[in-house]
């Protein structure tokens, strides 16, 4: 599985929308992989992300025939807020590169530009 994450400024479908094709772009990029490896789609957000699914627009992207679900994280106190992370579920035996983007890099500092491989 490789995982990641993004922030957005603002609660509207537009800015989900687009964090959610940045993010699911770039994983495939940094993995050199083809939507075809990705067997399912894990999303969660963040309680105060109310206004679209990611999963909506990963059907807009392509991942059409493969099962997602979208779910809320859990809302712990001075969390990181306005957060979509996601989970790839690929079929390849390689190593993999998390992507972590905006103020989500705070979530995994450990995958820092480098030290992600």
């Amino acid at each position: 599985m490789i995982r990641g994450a993004i922030t957005v400024k603002n609660n509207s479908e537009k800015e989900i929308f687009d964090a959610t094709e940045e993010l699911l772009i770039e994983i495939l990029k940094k993995n050199e992989i083809a939507k075809e490896d990705v067997f399912a789609i894990f999303f969660t957000a963040t309680d105060d992300l109310d206004k679209a699914y990611p999963a909506k627009k990963a059907r807009e992207l392509g991942f059409e025939s493969i099962p997602m679900m979208c779910f809320q994280e859990m809302k712990i106190n001075n969390s990181l807020s306005k957060c979509i992370r996601v989970g790839l579920f690929i079929n390849l035996n390689t190593g993999v590169k998390h992507v972590y983007l905006r103020d989500a890099v705070i979530l995994r500092p450990d995958l820092l530009e480098g030290n992600n491989e």
